[in-house]
C-alpha cells in the first residue's frame, strides 16, 4: 500500500489522500469502487480522451484500471518503479481468478 510519505514525495506541494478503507475496498471490489468514484467524485474527469479505454478497463481489468488512474492522479502519469510494481500486482490480481485450480484427488481404499 502507499504510505503518506511516498504520496507526499510523488506529489510535492499537494496533499492527496485516500482513506485506507476505500483503498482496500478497491482491491476487493474494484468495479463497485469504480462506479462509486465515477458517481460521487470527479476522480476520472479529464483522464481519458474517449470512453473506450474506461469501459474496457471496467469490464476486463478493473484493478489495473484503478491503479492506472492512481498513477495518473497521484504520480502525474510518471511510471517509476513503484508505479510499475503496482501495475504488475494489479494485473496479477485481475488475472488470478482465471488461473485453473487443481482438483484434489482423494483415493479411497476398498476393503
Amino acid at each position: 500500500m502507499l504510505s503518506g510519505r511516498l504520496l507526499r514525495e510523488a506529489c510535492p506541494g499537494e496533499r492527496r489522500s485516500m482513506p485506507l478503507l476505500i483503498l482496500l475496498f478497491g482491491v476487493f471490489v474494484p468495479r463497485l469502487t469504480i462506479v462509486g468514484l465515477w458517481l460521487l467524485t470527479n476522480w476520472f474527469q479529464g483522464m481519458f480522451a474517449s470512453w473506450l479505454l474506461p469501459v474496457l478497463g471496467f469490464v476486463f481489468l478493473p484493478t489495473s484500471f484503478l491503479w492506472y488512474s492512481v498513477v495518473q492522479r497521484w504520480f502525474s502519469g510518471e511510471w517509476g518503479i513503484l508505479a510499475i510494481t503496482g501495475m504488475v500486482v494489479a494485473v496479477l490480481l485481475d488475472l488470478a481468478p482465471l488461473r485453473p485450480r487443481r482438483r484434489r484427488v482423494v483415493y479411497v481404499e476398498q476393503t
